[in-house]
């Protein structure tokens, strides 16, 4: 009886405990992994986790989180091979006495992985997509996925944002216990707003980092076609390119489609969800390389229609006809059909709206992320 009653007192001991976690993270951007990083500083305080952030690449992270009262220490890199960053981290590991590292990217994970290393940490890596094919460039997703495979080696988790991407991961080869399924989440903010049915022009929006595997021309396409056929449709395009090269690509595939006065180019924004109220449906036409995007459960949680390609971990969220519509990808007149069902009422726009918001509260709310992430560290500590 004793030893259960003591057994019992450790385990409350550790589940009071307050943790400190590092993450790593490369910080060039602010868009959807960036996001779950920003929320998770946010969120795990709150369950007795305390966070920092190491960028690799500082950029736009440090100024557009919200998780400011998390310190953040720079590990930059000059170079891909830059190990220099690694002894600094262990540095800061030491000094700051963080108990677990927490890396996002195959990048910061190689950096991330030898810090923990010098200072006999744990290490969990966050898989955010699948890294094999995350770009359209062939040799790129090699070197990351080279990267990513020898980095792991001796790590303790791997958290999956879906369960696409945790099949993924089973086949390459990662084994079973290992392996853990956190959903991306959201806030869900208040209760849903009444908002009457659009009548005449449908406003559309897409938010992402513009680069070529979000489809960008797929959707341009769509509409394109939706216009010939008679449909007022408009465009809000919310977020940066990538490149100024592939910008220059995309305003010439818009001259030539014709289309420019249908289309407003936003760029970036920290308030996704003040255009979410503008915006009549919510398209991600994503080629590939989508683990659970952060964008759908954003537009779910504000009760807009989404309509997306049906890759990777989207379907696990997004219930075609029940919560949103799912199009094939790379299929511009497929998108345009499902625009389509909707604006000519097939589908019940309303109806939508409400499933969509029940179900990001539900099952995808950053509440729940960061509860299952906390989780994880509890188990390894």
């Amino acid at each position: 009886m004793a030893s259960g009653q003591a057994e019992q007192t450790s385990a409350i001991s550790i589940q009071n405990k307050t943790l400190r976690v590092l993450h790593v993270i490369n910080g060039e951007h602010y868009s959807g992994a960036e996001r779950v990083q920003d929320l998770l500083g946010l969120c795990l305080p709150k369950l007795g986790v305390e966070v920092g952030f190491a960028c690799v690449k500082p950029g736009k992270f440090l100024e557009a989180r919200q998780a400011t009262e998390c310190p953040v220490y720079d590990a930059s890199m000059q170079s891909r091979l830059d190990m220099r960053a690694a002894w600094r981290l262990a540095q800061t590991i030491r000094a700051e006495q963080y108990e677990l590292v927490h890396a996002h990217t195959p990048r910061s994970l190689m950096v991330g992985r030898l810090a923990a290393a010098f200072c006999g940490v744990p290490v969990v890596y966050h898989v955010h997509s699948p890294t094999s094919r995350d770009t359209t460039h062939s040799l790129r997703n090699w070197l990351n996925s080279a990267t990513e495979r020898f980095s792991l080696a001796g790590v303790s988790r791997l958290v999956c944002v879906s369960q696409s991407l945790l099949t993924h991961m089973r086949a390459c080869g990662w084994r079973e216990e290992l392996l853990r399924v956190v959903p991306n989440g959201v806030p869900s903010g208040p209760e849903l707003l009444p908002r009457n049915t659009p009548d005449r022009t449908w406003t559309l929006s897409m938010v992402a980092l513009f680069r070529p595997r979000k489809g960008l021309e797929i959707l341009l396409q769509a509409i394109a076609e939706l216009r010939s056929q008679g449909y007022s449709v408009r465009l809000r395009a919310i977020g940066p390119f990538e490149t100024p090269a592939y910008e220059a690509s995309i305003q010439e595939l818009v001259t030539k489609l014709k289309i420019a006065e249908l289309i407003d180019w936003l760029g970036f924004t920290r308030d996704v969800n003040a255009e979410l109220t503008q915006t009549d449906l919510f398209v991600l036409p994503s080629l590939f390389g989508e683990g659970l995007p952060m964008v759908v459960l954003e537009a779910m949680a504000a009760g807009v229609p989404v309509i997306s390609t049906a890759v990777e971990g989207v379907p696990e969220a997004l219930r075609d006809g029940l919560d949103g519509l799912l199009a094939r990808p790379d299929d511009a007149p497929d998108l345009a059909r499902a625009i389509r069902r909707i604006m000519d009422r097939e589908v019940d726009w309303q109806t939508l709206r409400t499933s969509a918001r029940t179900r990001q509260v539900a099952h995808f709310s950053d509440h729940s992320m960061a509860s299952g992430v906390a989780q994880i560290y509890r188990e390894l500590l």
